[in-house]
């Protein structure tokens, strides 16, 4: 068979030279983090001929069907040689803004994360747990940064600017590829990076990146410096050119294709809450101190309505919960629910012309969710843990069907020493398994592929973890290469895949349930997502760097300025030696696994 190839040990293989046209494509198509993707190989796993045949037959079929997508990508937005001056100006002034604006949030907000630092101090304190911290603890700010805030702040700016100012110097436009990809993505743009137009887009904005940090270390040392109007609305489309509204974007998100029916309820009630707030504003229109209004209404909202509140407007529910502070009020998970049905329809509205193609938008709803990690869940205790871990299903393998085979016992070991989401275990291929070229240290990446309905809870969720050492000596990497022989594209986890519809939904209550009634761990503030709890804690025993444990965990309380981190942005900070350190370190006094099998022990 054609592109049959053996390698010097005598293992064929697949390779299949990609077109040059389809190159970029390729590579966006397999997430591959190359710029390119010259060649398509595979390896069969068979020194026999026959053999080799055989499986070669699916392998160049899957070939041809990253080729197909790979083309669709192209037609859907293709390759352009330059940009205008103006387009070029345009991105650069409007990432600068950007990233003022995100300064000055942060300065009237906080970051997020003063919160959570208070509250693990006071659990120490409760605890009798002695501990040492240079920064006050006590109380959050009524307004801005606290001091701990600050020195977190300055430390990340400084890092970023000992980065990009010798960049800039150098003429290195790499350190701000995702900026730039994110900045194209935002006028839809697919911009050759080999042309002189993209070297000149990245000389720009990188420029505008180094003139902000610049301008915040500036604001550090007490200097006014006002944050440009576009970072708070588009400049003013001329009269009539104002685009379409969010009803109208919501309107035409619906008839684009099918949605499930609850999706297309939960969407329109957003929709409908912000209307009852803030009218029927033009996309154009929407600006960040709209969608903060919106969030801080969201978060009066009683959590049990009866009688005339089932019915009540938005404004209505908002006076109501602030009449009657003591009344339980929705969740932070309910309001990021109806914030992320916002962004999705406006970015819906603006990617499909409801926006004019000539003035940039940036999205009013970015990093406006809440933090949910104060919730009531807590982490299981170590006799929660043994007796888990004890219990037929990891001891003897007795696998029940609402398990789904072996996503019932790598789900919750994962997350035990991982410390993921469900859907994050779920979403992962076979190529997220992936070993450290430089160290050799095995990592697994978590990215997000929404056509593959792979999807992260927020930015700061992609990052990549090290596989901790009771995993390896579980067999995980064992049952990796077993997939593998599936395929580099197979689901780790096929049962519980995104392409399986309601399965992990249906997983998760069999876990809940599981709990309940054979493992005998009746708190219902203990559920799968303890084991990420009590990683999060196990984390903090092991390393005091606030912003790698949540590199680590994919939070998003600890923000940086003007960048959140991700695989790629981690390995280069601190080196996979770094973080492999850190989650070896992890372990959980009084919990014995020596009695877990798993399949390929």
């Amino acid at each position: 068979m054609p592109g049959l190839i053996q390698d010097r040990y005598g293992t064929y293989y697949v390779q299949r030279k990609v077109p040059e046209r389809l190159q970029e494509a390729v590579a966006r198509v397999l997430n591959s983090g190359k710029s390119k993707q010259v060649f398509l190989k595979k390896s069969l796993g068979t020194k026999v001929l026959k053999e080799a045949n055989v499986a070669a037959t699916h392998v160049l079929a899957d070939f041809n069907r990253t080729l197909a997508n790979a083309e669709a990508l192209l037609k859907e937005r293709p390759v352009i040689e330059s940009l205008t001056d103006a387009q070029i100006r345009r991105m650069a002034e409007m990432h600068y803004a950007a990233l003022l604006a995100h300064d000055e949030e942060e300065r009237s907000e906080g970051t997020g994360s003063e919160p959570l630092f208070q509250n693990i101090a006071k659990q120490l304190s409760d605890a009798g747990i002695p501990y040492s911290t240079p920064f006050k603890v006590g109380s959050v700010p009524e307004f801005g940064l606290s001091d701990r805030e600050i020195y977190k702040r300055t430390d990340t700016l400084e890092f970023d600017l000992a980065v990009s100012a010798p960049a800039l110097a150098r003429g290195d436009v790499s350190v701000i590829g995702e900026e730039l990809d994110q900045l194209l993505d935002e006028f839809q743009l697919n911009l050759d990076r080999k042309s002189a137009s993209y070297r000149k887009l990245g000389m720009a904005v990188l420029a505008a990146h180094v003139r902000a940090l610049r301008d915040i270390e500036r604001r550090n040392a007490g200097e006014p410096v006002e944050t440009p109007a576009s970072a708070y609305a588009s400049p003013e489309a001329p009269s009539g050119e104002q685009g379409g509204t969010l009803r109208e974007a919501f309107e035409g998100w619906k008839k684009e294709r099918d949605r499930p029916e609850g999706t297309v309820h939960e969407y329109g009630r957003a929709v409908e809450m912000f209307i009852q707030l803030h009218g029927d504003l033009p996309v154009l229109k929407m600006r960040r101190s709209h969608a903060r209004t919106f969030r801080e209404a969201l978060q009066l909202v009683p959590k049990s309505r009866r009688g005339a509140l089932l019915k009540a407007s938005l404004p209505e529910l908002r006076d109501y919960g602030s009449a009657h502070p003591t009344v339980p009020k929705v969740s932070p998970g309910t309001v990021n629910k109806q914030l992320g049905a916002l962004q999705a329809i406006a970015g819906w509205g603006h990617h499909h012309g409801l926006v004019p193609d000539d003035v940039p938008w940036a999205d009013p709803f970015a990093e406006m969710r809440l933090e949910e990690e104060q919730s009531e869940r807590e982490p299981f205790d170590a006799r929660d843990l043994q007796t888990i871990f004890d219990a037929p299903l990891f001891t003897q393998q007795k696998l029940p069907a609402g398990a789904k085979g072996e996503a019932g016992v790598w789900l919750p070991l994962l997350a035990l020493f991982a410390g993921a989401r469900q859907a994050e275990y779920a979403g992962l291929r076979v190529s997220d398994i992936r070993t450290d070229e430089e160290t050799g240290i095995p990592l697994m990446w978590f990215s997000r592929d929404p056509k593959a309905g792979r999807r992260l809870k927020t930015k700061t969720s992609e990052r990549v973890v090290p596989v901790h050492p009771q995993l390896v000596a579980l067999g995980f990497l064992k049952y990796v290469e077993a997939r593998r022989q599936v395929g580099d594209k197979a689901w780790l986890f096929p049962t519980v895949a995104p392409d399986q519809k309601g399965a992990l939904s249906a997983w998760s209550k069999w876990w809940g349930r599981y709990l309940r009634t054979h493992v005998g761990i009746h708190d219902r503030n203990k559920v799968y997502h303890s084991f990420r709890h009590g990683f999060q804690d196990a984390l903090r025993r092991t390393t005091p760097d606030e912003e790698l444990r949540d590199a680590l965990t994919g939070r998003s309380s600890g923000k940086s300025v003007g960048r959140t981190y991700g695989a790629k942005a981690m390995l280069q900070r601190w080196g996979a030696k770094v973080l492999k350190r850190a989650v070896d370190d992890i372990s959980y006094p009084g919990l014995d696994v020596s009695r877990v099998r798993t399949s390929v022990l």
